[in-house]
């Protein structure tokens, strides 16, 4: 005769292992959707940057607060400005810096301390190699194509899954003190022969009644109010697009687009970049590189550029850079006289 007992022990014993294969296939299920860089080392799952944002303790509450009112300005000009939304498109996406490692998209704004954030992104990523200093690498690897993918080299699901869940971060700057830095470093600049070849020569043929022969040839003495002439003359867009150097951030980076996380400022540089390392867990890893003062385009450097442009031609360059000002909160600069 059967004991009364043995079913219950059958039954638990069945419902025990039924358990046991739920718990298995939930845990492969995680395991298989987190991010190969959260798993290949095989260390326990942390948090995300963008968790630690939204989710987590707030790091530095007094810069959360900061940069909680920059994307709250960012979304009501969007609202405010933008007539048509459209759909993303590969195209748009090659600006954007791609960490699976870490769960960070970046893009990057020539003449807004990107080199220091591509040398950065490098050490974390590991294409650096034994570097660990950001500073160690030279300036142009930081800028050779395939160092570090771009989001535009993913497939749409790709591209969708990191855009949902990545931190995204952006970084600008007033965008007249930009454009001059730009202006000094691709026109005034000895070694830079290939801008002068390429866009100088193009510049003083249009806009320089009367060039001489050495100057239509060698494009290298462009001056301030030459460079505005040709941003602002219509042609200039109908030819090409903007070199990404004087290109306007909201064309480069699509901020109504893309729903950025952190919008650091070149104006606090070094705090917002300390925060992004932060959100990402790499403080103690790597530091961003403190930045040279001494050559800096400021403010009142820009007012010295802006002297000799006629209240006529600033206007039109305001309204050519105004979806930077105004999504950024950038106010008009004072020095200008058409106001």
């Amino acid at each position: 005769m059967r004991s009364p007992g043995v079913p219950r022990v059958v039954f638990a014993v069945g419902l025990g292992c039924f358990i046991m294969l739920l718990l298995y296939f939930n845990s492969s299920l995680k395991l298989a959707s987190e991010p190969l860089g959260d798993r290949s080392s095989g260390q326990k799952s942390r948090r995300s940057p963008l968790q630690t944002l939204y989710e987590g303790d707030q790091v530095e509450s007094a810069v959360q607060v900061i940069h909680q009112g920059r994307r709250e300005v960012l979304e009501e000009a969007c609202r405010s400005y933008t007539r048509k939304r459209r759909v993303l498109i590969p195209e748009d996406l090659k600006h954007v810096i791609v960490d699976d490692q870490h769960g960070l998209l970046y893009c990057y704004v020539p003449k807004v301390a990107c080199t220091n954030w591509k040398r950065v992104l490098m050490v974390l990523t590991g294409v650096a190699g034994s570097h660990q200093d950001p500073l160690s690498i030279p300036a142009n690897e930081a800028h050779v194509p395939g160092n570090l993918r771009t989001l535009s080299e993913y497939s749409t699901s790709q591209i969708n899954q990191r855009l949902r869940s990545y931190l995204k971060f952006v970084f600008v700057r007033e965008p007249f003190e930009r454009l001059v830095s730009a202006y000094r470093n691709k026109f005034t600049r000895s070694y830079n022969t290939a801008f002068h070849k390429r866009y100088g020569t193009k510049i003083v043929q249009r806009h320089r009644p009367n060039p001489e022969a050495e100057a239509l040839e060698r494009g290298n003495d462009v001056s301030f109010e030459e460079f505005v002439y040709y941003l602002v003359d219509p042609a200039t867009q109908r030819e090409e697009p903007f070199n990404e150097h004087w290109e306007r951030v909201h064309s480069l980076c699509h901020p109504c687009l893309i729903h950025y996380d952190v919008v650091g400022k070149y104006e606090t540089l070094e705090q917002d970049s300390r925060y992004v390392l932060q959100l990402a867990g790499v403080e103690n890893k790597v530091s961003f590189p403190a930045s040279s003062k001494s050559t800096r385009t400021t403010g009142d450097m820009a007012a010295q550029f802006f002297q000799n442009i006629s209240p006529f031609y600033q206007k039109k360059l305001y309204n050519l850079y105004r979806m930077d000002f105004l999504l950024f909160n950038y106010s008009v600069p004072a020095y200008l006289k058409f106001r």
